[in-house]
């Protein structure tokens, strides 16, 4: 009998795929987001050297505070507004959004939609 690929293992695959068409450079990194059960997390990555630039996430104090939950769609478009936020303080106004195999649907739509709201462009 055939089994199924667990979800993990069908996002990873998915996140592959689209990590080969296309990577972070100097003049637009990548913004990249990962979701787990209990928080959001994103980054700017210059793929060229291998750097994070900066990241947000829901564990951080600051953002962690205003909000009552850390894994819904508030918690996501919190994180998206910080991580543009020290994104266009180191001068970073132009980026490539990374999914990371996630649907873009709800918590990812959020924070990638936070992150334009608040300057980013992509």
């Amino acid at each position: 009998m055939v089994g199924k690929k667990s979800r993990t293992l069908v996002r990873e695959d998915k996140h592959r795929r689209v990590r080969n068409r296309f990577a972070g450079t100097a003049e637009r990194p990548r913004l990249a987001v990962f979701r787990s059960n209990d928080h959001m997390y994103a980054q700017i990555i210059d793929d060229t050297v291998g750097n994070t630039l900066c990241s947000a996430s829901t564990l951080e104090k600051d953002i962690k505070s205003g909000l009552e939950k850390t894994n819904n769609v508030e918690a996501a478009a919190a994180v998206g507004t910080a991580v543009a936020k020290k994104a266009l303080e180191k001068g970073i106004k132009e980026v490539v959004f990374d999914r990371g195999g996630f649907k873009y649907d709800g918590k990812v739509k959020a924070l990638a939609e936070a992150a334009r709201e608040a300057g980013l462009t992509f």
